[in-house]
This record gives C-alpha cells, sequence and structure tokens, in this order.
C-alpha cells in the first residue's frame, strides 16, 4: 500500500492484471477510483481522473490577457489536462485556477493556482506541464453584514 504524502486518507493499492498492465485502485473515504496504468507510459507522474472547474489565461506581455474557462479531465503533479473551446497555442505561457474539492479547516474553499506551458491542444482539449503551483483561498462573493 502507497501513501500519497499530500493526500491524507489516500491509499493506493497496485495489482498485477496483465503482463504489461497495472490496475491502481484510488480509495477515499466513501469513493473509489480506477486509474489504469500502463506500464510502458514513460510519464513521470500518474494521472487521477479529477473533474473540476478550471479557469484560465493566457500569460503574455500584451495588455490584451486571453481568458477562458472549462473542466479538468485529468491531473498529475506534472500536468493538466482540461477542456476548453478556444485553440491555445503550444508553448504558450499559462495560469490555471483550479476549484479545489477540500476545504481549509473544514470551511474555507481552496483553489490550486498553477503556472505552465500548453504542450499540446486538440479536438476541444488542452495539455499543461506544470511548472508552479500554490494553493490559495477561494473567495465566496460578498458577504451579507447584519446589525
Amino acid at each position: 500500500m502507497l501513501r500519497l504524502p499530500a493526500c491524507r486518507n489516500l491509499d493506493v493499492e497496485l495489482k498485477d492484471n496483465e503482463p504489461n498492465r497495472a490496475t491502481k485502485l484510488m480509495t477515499m473515504p466513501g469513493a473509489g477510483i480506477n486509474v489504469d496504468k500502463d506500464n510502458n507510459d514513460r510519464r513521470a507522474a500518474d494521472r487521477f481522473p479529477i473533474e473540476r472547474e478550471v479557469r484560465f489565461k493566457v500569460l503574455n506581455r500584451k495588455n490584451e490577457d486571453e481568458a477562458g474557462s472549462g473542466r479538468t479531465i485529468n491531473m498529475s503533479s506534472n500536468g493538466v489536462l482540461f477542456t476548453t473551446d478556444q485553440y491555445l497555442v503550444p508553448g504558450r505561457r499559462l495560469e490555471l485556477s483550479i476549484s479545489w474539492p477540500a476545504q481549509l479547516n473544514s470551511r474555507i474553499n481552496l483553489k490550486l493556482v498553477a503556472r505552465g506551458r500548453v504542450v499540446r491542444c486538440e479536438e476541444g482539449r488542452a495539455a499543461i506541464e506544470i511548472h508552479q503551483y500554490e494553493f490559495r483561498t477561494q473567495a465566496t462573493g460578498p458577504q451579507v453584514v447584519q446589525n
């Protein structure tokens, strides 16, 4: 059993079902996700099928910022694959803001803000290689104060 350090209560069990294929069973309290991993896959990090809302903006030197939104398809510690209705030029720098499913102190919403480069864009999907990331608190909108 492998415990991922960044994810408490998250265990990954490795099973060999086929000669060239291993199936990982990822378990969280109340949920299980199967992730198939091909042993010939050369990626440095495992991808997990996480679907979350994502907003992005193209980082360029011009004042005109391109921006858009979509949903993540899968994520790893090195990259994110997400949907988009825009063509994003490979090599361009991008900042993603992804709503995170966990909360800080069980009450404050978080978002993952990642910066990186577009590595591919095809058929309504784009992938970025993450160069840096951080977790930030997510704005919740205006608060009503009663006297």
